[in-house]
This record gives structure tokens, C-alpha cells and sequence, in this order.
């Protein structure tokens, strides 16, 4: 009896212990297994103490015990959040706007015209026409010494030879390209002319979406991408009856001139990048593979490639051209703007892409004209004095810019930029683009770019995780006070003209919306092109543009192109 009381009690105690590590199991299993598989872990006050290092504040034991509960119950509002899908053109519900509330924009219509030579023949050597402004090209296409299919399949030509070497190129649109034209052909035969760039090629940076054709971002994620709709811009100029040759590299995501399928190339200079993000875009211009080319900017993605390539861009205000359809980088800091030849082409590719559309809710309604005959002494000029003073490697070039333009009877005013930390507050921009590419960090897809350091878009987003959505405001309070400081710098002027990389003159002027134009100013000691930028007032781009023709006129910089023949 007693043995078998003892067997019982033995099997009882088995069962007991069976029992006890099983719920244990499923207690602290569970728990580690949701903790590796779900991502979830109880915030504790420690980490409260160790966050705070990051963001450079200190709380008591007391608060952080008090902070715990609702830190918690944050995490939870982020997964509900997170279930819900969010593409990329999904722009936020608050809105940045340029405009101070004093300042009165002009919406009437203004009249646009452009430089005529009616002396303008077809060159001997063809391939010279690839190089020709699209003023010059416009008046063959209406005289009809060419066809738009002639001039079309032309750039495809050269899109195929010099493509490749430049790796400007991502998606050769032939098909479309070759109807479009087709079209514009029968059109201007039947006396239907559009307007100037009716029948001109042009491309595309590749973050614009066109119906049926792949848009990817320049990214590895992205690279069979298909958006099944049109961007404003593009719509815009195929109403104008511009033609479509091909969608051009961008740096990944924006960034750069590396894409996925390799690095584009300065026709100047094939050892040399030819710097980003709008890198085909400038590349494609700068190598004539096409008429001109349409860009983005949200820190220098308009300015750096154009002078790295030797052309011609403007970088309108925030706020002119329509983004719909172009994927999203910096709600408050993505513009949209032309990559051409000459200064002139830029006023008529503008002219075609700006104002309202219904959609970008950010666009202005504001007038834009353009007459190249205008008073040119009727415009405040201005020049960055303290960034021509400094020692540089363009200070000759920069200097000759100052004579020229004084040879021209322009008097050139002093002019300084606000004091203020503008850098401090240039994780706005991070800030905004971690937002539109969460979902490529949560899911691990940043692993597929290429570029992988410090310094690149997957190490970015991620330490943008870190910023405080308090200091986000408070930067955008910032800049709002920076935007009334430059406000006042610029009442006594309507533009000024400043070394493209002068000082923090890019850093403030894209925060702050203000518009530029960049054109070749000569070479450096290597035979590599610099440039100069002129920037003007909110929504003044024709001022802006008058004064850089005037200097594109007399310096003639812009009319020297690469050889190709490497």
C-alpha cells in the first residue's frame, strides 16, 4: 500500500511539474515568441532614460514613470496605424506655402513671346541640329524645314548610340514617341500649329508617371514599377505637342546620380558623375539626346546636375508647377522645373508646365509672362557679395560673371543673406522623405539600394525614426521666421546673382521656395563646366530669367557642347 501511495504520489508530483512547465512554456514562449515575431515589447523607464540621450532632453524618475503608461498606448496607435496602406502620392493633410501674409502675387494673364531668326536654316552636318535650342528647332518645325518625325527620330538615334555610354537612359519610349510626332506632323501640315514646342523631343525624369510605361524611381524596389496614370507635367507638354523619347535616369530615390542599373555619366567628363538626383535629365540635355528635359529640385537636384553638365535649368518657386504624378520626396520641398539649353527654352518649357491643375492642392495661382525684350534696367539686381569674396575654386569664373553682367549696364547691389542656421533645420527634408518611404524601411526593402553607407537614403530613414515630431514643428516655426528674414533681405532687390554652391544661398532659397536659374559660366582648369545662379523673388521667375539671358547672351557659354566622341 504504502509503495503504491508513493508511485501515486511520484506520478502526481510528474503531472504537477509537466503540467507547471507547460503554462510556463506557453507563458514565457508566447511571450518571446510575439516579442521576435510581432516586434512587441513593454517600453520600460529605462528605455524612456536611454531615449532621452538621443533627443538631448532630461526627465525625472517620477515623469518618466508618468510618461509610461501613454508611451505604450503610442506604440499601439502606430500598428493601427501602420494597417492602414499608404502610397507613396498620398501627400499629408498640412501644407507648407511660401507666401508670407503680406506679400501680393499678380494672377493676370501676361503675353509669353520668344527670340526669332528667320535666317535659321538646317545645318550641313545633321547631327548639329541635336544641339540647336528648342527656339531655333520651333521655327524649323513651323517652316517646315523639318518634320517632328525627322527631328524625332534623330534624338532616338543618338538616345541609342550615346545611351548607353552616358547610362542616361532608362526606358527609350520609340513606340510612343513615333505616334506623338506622327501626330504633330499631321497636325502642322494641316495648319493646327500648338506653339513652340509642338513636335520638339523631350524626356523624362524618371519619378514621373507615365500611363503604361515604367516609372521606377531610379530604385531597385521600384524597377518594374508601372503607374497607371499620367503626371500633370507630362500631360501638360503633350498637350503642348511635345514629343516623349525616353524616361531618363535619376539617382535612387532621388539622390545622386547612382540608380540602380549603374552611374550616370557628364558628358564633359565620363570619369565624372554627372551629379544628381536629376542626373538623365541633364546628362540626356547636355549630350544632345534630346531638345531639353524636365527635372526635379529639393536641394540642389536642378542646380548640381546642370552645372556639372554645362546647361541651362530653373528651379521654380515652391508652388508653380503641379506635382501630381511625380513621386514624393518633400511635400514641403519638391519642385518641379525645365532642363534646357538655353535660358529662353526654359521660359517657353515653363510657360507649358505651370499653374493650377485641380490636383496638387500646393500650386499657386500666379501669372507668368515672357518677353525677351524687356527693359532689362528695370530689375533690381543684386549679387551675394560675401560668397564672391571667399576663396573658391570657380572665384575667376565667378568674377568674370561680375563683369559681364556690369558690362551690360547692370548696377550690381550688395547683398547678404539672412543670418540663421538654415542647416539646423535641414532635417526637414529627412524627416519628410523617412514619411514617404516608411513602408520600404518597415518591410526591409531599403536593403535592395544600391548604395548602402552613412550617408544614403536606407541609413537616412532610419535615423529620422529618432526626431522628434516636436522638433519637426518647431524647425517648420523656424523656417517660417527664416522666410520673413529673407522676405526683408530681398526689398531692395528682385534678383540676385550668387556662385551656384555659394555660401548657404542653396540651402536657404530651396526652404524658403525662392526661384533660380543656373547657367554655364565657363570651365574650370580640367576643361570640367561651372556655373552661376540667379535667384529671384516668390513667383518672379521672368525677372530672374531676363537678367540670366542677358548674361547667357553676352557670354555665350551655353552654345559649346561635348563631343561625344569618345
Amino acid at each position: 500500500m504504502g509503495s503504491y501511495l508513493a508511485k501515486n504520489n511520484g506520478t502526481a508530483r510528474a503531472w504537477v511539474f509537466i503540467l507547471t512547465s507547460a503554462v510556463a512554456f506557453l507563458i514565457f514562449g508566447g511571450a518571446f515568441a510575439l516579442y521576435y515575431f510581432k516586434g512587441v515589447k513593454k517600453v520600460t523607464t529605462k528605455d524612456i532614460e536611454s531615449a532621452e540621450k538621443i533627443i538631448g532632453l532630461r526627465f525625472s524618475g517620477k515623469e518618466r514613470n508618468l510618461m509610461l503608461r501613454n508611451l505604450r498606448r503610442n506604440i499601439r496607435s502606430y500598428e493601427q496605424m501602420r494597417e492602414i496602406a499608404l502610397e507613396n502620392h498620398v501627400p499629408p493633410s498640412i501644407q507648407f506655402n511660401p507666401l508670407l501674409p503680406d506679400m501680393i502675387i499678380n494672377k493676370e494673364s501676361t503675353p509669353i513671346s520668344f527670340s526669332a531668326d528667320p535666317e535659321i536654316q538646317i545645318p550641313e552636318n545633321l547631327e548639329d541640329l541635336a544641339f540647336y535650342p528648342v527656339t531655333a528647332l520651333a521655327q524649323l518645325i513651323q517652316s517646315r524645314k523639318i518634320t517632328p518625325v525627322e527631328l524625332t527620330n534623330l534624338y532616338l538615334d543618338r538616345l541609342k548610340k550615346y545611351g548607353p555610354q552616358l547610362e542616361c537612359v532608362i526606358t527609350l519610349t520609340e513606340e510612343l514617341a513615333l505616334k506623338q510626332a506622327k501626330k504633330a506632323d499631321e497636325e502642322i501640315g494641316a495648319g493646327r500649329y500648338r506653339g513652340p514646342l509642338h513636335g520638339i523631343p523631350w524626356g523624362a525624369k524618371d519619378l514621373l508617371a507615365t500611363k503604361g510605361i515604367r516609372t521606377t524611381w531610379g530604385a531597385m524596389p521600384y524597377k518594374d514599377q508601372t503607374i497607371d496614370r499620367d503626371a500633370t507635367v507630362v500631360k501638360r507638354l503633350e498637350e503642348a505637342g511635345a514629343v516623349l523619347v525616353a524616361k531618363l535616369t535619376m539617382g535612387a530615390l532621388a539622390s545622386g546620380d547612382v540608380w540602380y542599373g549603374g552611374k550616370t555619366k557628364n558628358p564633359w567628363n565620363l570619369e565624372q558623375g554627372s551629379s544628381g538626383s536629376s542626373a538623365g535629365s541633364a546628362a540626356a540635355t547636355s549630350g544632345g539626346l534630346v531638345a531639353f528635359a524636365i527635372g526635379t529640385e529639393t536641394l540642389g537636384s536642378i542646380v548640381s546636375p546642370c552645372t556639372r553638365c554645362g546647361v541651362t535649368g530653373l528651379r521654380p518657386s515652391y508652388g508653380r508647377v503641379s506635382r501630381y504624378g511625380a513621386m514624393a520626396l518633400s511635400w514641403s520641398m519638391d519642385k518641379i522645373g525645365p532642363i534646357c539649353r538655353t535660358v529662353e527654352d526654359c521660359a517657353l518649357v515653363f510657360h507649358a508646365i505651370y499653374g493650377p491643375d485641380g490636383k496638387d492642392l500646393t500650386v499657386v495661382n500666379a501669372s507668368f509672362g515672357w518677353d525677351p525684350s524687356s527693359d532689362l534696367h528695370q530689375i533690381r539686381v543684386g549679387y551675394l557679395k560675401k560668397a564672391f569674396d571667399q576663396k573658391s575654386e570657380t572665384k575667376e569664373n565667378d568674377q568674370a560673371t561680375l563683369e559681364a553682367m556690369r558690362s551690360l549696364g547692370i548696377e550690381l547691389i550688395p547683398f547678404e543673406l539672412p543670418e540663421f542656421p538654415a542647416r539646423a533645420i535641414s532635417f526637414i527634408l529627412s524627416t519628410e522623405a523617412a514619411a514617404a518611404f516608411d513602408e520600404m524601411t518597415r518591410s526591409g526593402k531599403d536593403d535592395l539600394l544600391v548604395r548602402q553607407g552613412r550617408g544614403t537614403w536606407p541609413n537616412t530613414f532610419r535615423q529620422a525614426r529618432f526626431i522628434p515630431a516636436v522638433e519637426y514643428i518647431q524647425a517648420n516655426r523656424l523656417r517660417t521666421l527664416l522666410m520673413q528674414k529673407m522676405a526683408t533681405q530681398m526689398n531692395d532687390i528682385d534678383v540676385f546673382v550668387t556662385p551656384s554652391y555659394g555660401g548657404d544661398s542653396l540651402q536657404i532659397t530651396n526652404l524658403t521656395g525662392h526661384p533660380a536659374v543656373v547657367v554655364p559660366n565657363g570651365f574650370d582648369d580640367k576643361g570640367n563646366p561651372t556655373s552661376i545662379s540667379f535667384i529671384g523673388n516668390l513667383f518672379e521667375e521672368e525677372k530672374a530669367l531676363r537678367v540670366a539671358k542677358a548674361y547667357q547672351d553676352a557670354t555665350g557659354f551655353h552654345l559649346q557642347h561635348p563631343s561625344l566622341n569618345y
